[in-house]
């Protein structure tokens, strides 16, 4: 199932994903430093939901209480949750 995201306090504006399951695939992030977020969605592909949460939830980026990994852990999170 498709789902898109809204970031907050990050540069993309927009995540969106397929959840097979607990499975993350075709990560997308519409803004943001293009070239690191491309290989962030690489590194996920096929992925679960728990390893996502595992490696990137809760990490910060500069000053800011959030980053764009801490973003998509909460956002594979919630699509998850919300489809079971």
């Amino acid at each position: 199932m498709s789902h898109e995201f809204y970031p907050e306090g990050v540069c993309p504006l927009q995540i969106t994903f397929d959840l097979e399951g607990d499975i993350v695939k075709n990560v997308v992030f519409k803004g943001g430093c293009d070239g690191n977020l491309k290989a962030i969605s690489r590194v996920v592909e096929g992925m679960s939901v728990d390893k996502i949460e595992e490696f990137f939830k809760g990490i910060q980026c500069g000053h800011k209480t959030s980053s764009c990994t801490d973003q998509l852990a909460r956002a594979v999170r919630a699509a998850y949750e919300e489809d079971v």
